[in-house]
C-alpha cells in the first residue's frame, strides 16, 4: 500500500509541480509524538501524586525524619543483625500474598540508648516511601494518659473525642509502632491490660503488622502486660529483637571524675605566678 508521501508526490506530478517538499509529518508518527508527551505529562503526575501521598502519611505517623538506616551507626553485632531483620521485613512486603498471610510482631527490647526506636523508625520510613505503607509511632504511656483522661465528661478540651479518634487509628494503620511500652511500670493496670489486648487482637484479625518496643527483657514485658494482652502478641508471628550494645546517647555526666577546683576567697590562686 502505498504512503501518504509516495500519493502527495504522485499528485505533485500530475498537477505539474517541479518541487515537492519531502520533510513533512506523518500521521503516525505524530500520534508517536503525542502519546510519548502524554505518557511523559502521567508518569510526572504520577511522580508528583507519589510524593504528595507520602509526604501525609509521613505527616500522619509522627515519626522523627531522623530515623534512617543512612543515619544508624552500625557500630555492634546486635544493631548489625537488627538492621540484617529489619531489611527482611522490609523487603517481604514485595510480596502481597505475605502482606495477606498474616499478622507480624517485632518486639525490640533493651537497654536505653541502644537504637531500637531509630532501627523501628528507619523501617517505617522505608515502609512508607517503598510501598505506600500507612504507620503511626505512638508512646504507649501517652495513650494511656489520654485514655485515662478521656473518662472526664466535664472536660471541655475534647479530649473524649480525640482518644476515640486515636483508637481508631490504633486499630486502621498498616503498621503501628508502639513505644516505652511498660516504661517505669512493672505492672500496667488490669483495665490497661484488657484495653491493649483487645486493640492487638482486633490488628491481628485483620493482618495488621506490630513494632512493640520496651525496655523490659521478655519476662518482665510478659509480667507487666499480663497473660490476656500477652497471649495476643503471641498469636502473632513474632521476631524479637535483642539490642544490647553500647548506649549512642551523649554522655552528661563524665565517666572520668572531674579535678576539684580549688577556691580561694582571699583572691590567691593556686599555682599563681608571681
Amino acid at each position: 500500500m502505498d504512503s501518504i508521501k509516495d500519493k502527495i508526490q504522485r499528485l505533485g506530478k500530475a498537477l505539474g509541480r517541479q518541487y515537492v517538499p519531502e520533510k513533512y509529518t506523518q500521521y503516525s508518527d505524530l500520534r508517536s509524538e503525542y502519546e510519548a508527551l502524554a505518557n511523559r505529562d502521567v508518569k510526572q503526575l504520577q511522580r508528583e501524586g507519589k510524593k504528595q501521598r507520602i509526604q501525609d502519611i509521613q505527616g500522619r505517623s509522627e515519626l522523627n525524619p531522623k530515623w534512617t538506616f543512612a543515619n544508624l551507626i552500625e557500630d555492634s553485632h546486635d544493631v548489625i543483625e537488627a538492621v540484617s531483620i529489619a531489611k527482611s521485613f522490609i523487603a517481604a512486603h514485595e510480596d502481597m500474598n505475605w502482606r495477606k498471610s498474616g499478622a507480624h510482631m517485632m518486639i525490640f527490647y533493651g537497654d536505653y540508648g541502644r537504637g531500637k526506636s531509630h532501627t523501628a523508625g528507619a523501617i517505617a520510613h522505608e515502609l512508607i516511601e517503598q510501598y505506600e505503607i500507612s504507620v503511626l509511632y505512638r508512646q504507649l504511656s501517652t495513650i494511656l494518659e489520654m485514655r485515662f483522661f478521656s473518662y472526664d465528661y466535664n472536660a471541655q478540651d475534647n479530649v473524649g473525642q480525640k482518644f476515640r479518634e486515636i483508637n481508631q487509628e490504633l486499630l486502621d494503620v498498616d503498621l503501628l509502632i508502639l513505644d516505652e511500652v511498660c516504661v517505669n511500670e512493672s505492672v500496667l493496670k488490669k483495665n490497661a491490660q484488657s484495653w491493649l489486648g483487645n486493640v492487638l487482637r482486633q490488628r491481628l484479625a485483620n493482618n495488621k503488622n506490630c513494632i512493640m518496643i520496651t525496655n523490659h527483657n521478655l519476662a518482665e514485658l510478659e509480667n507487666a502486660l499480663g497473660r490476656y494482652c500477652f497471649e495476643s502478641i503471641k498469636e502473632y508471628d513474632t521476631y524479637k529483637v535483642k539490642f544490647s550494645g553500647p548506649s549512642r546517647r551523649k554522655e552528661i555526666i563524665p565517666t572520668q571524675p572531674e579535678p576539684q577546683q580549688v577556691q580561694s576567697t582571699s583572691g590567691y590562686r593556686p599555682n599563681q605566678v608571681k
